[in-house]
């Protein structure tokens, strides 16, 4: 059984594709996600989570998605 995780955040940066020697595309991104409670101050948090996606998953991702301003 494969392990799924599904995040909901956002891009930090625009995604980077790079290919293997190879030829197998790979993409490179770190989402930042909100926690659900605030920290003892009250401020609102985040993690920031790297991620890795490969194959065609990594290009169609790439050409799909932006880092929003």
């Amino acid at each position: 059984m494969i392990n799924n995780v599904v995040l909901i955040g956002r891009l930090t940066k625009d995604i980077e594709l790079r290919y293997t020697p190879s030829q197998v595309a790979c993409a490179q991104f770190t989402l930042a996600v909100n926690r659900k409670f605030k920290s003892q101050d009250g401020q609102k948090e985040a993690d920031f989570i790297n991620c890795v996606m490969w194959r065609q998953a990594a290009e169609n991702l790439t050409n799909w998605t932006k880092r929003a301003i």
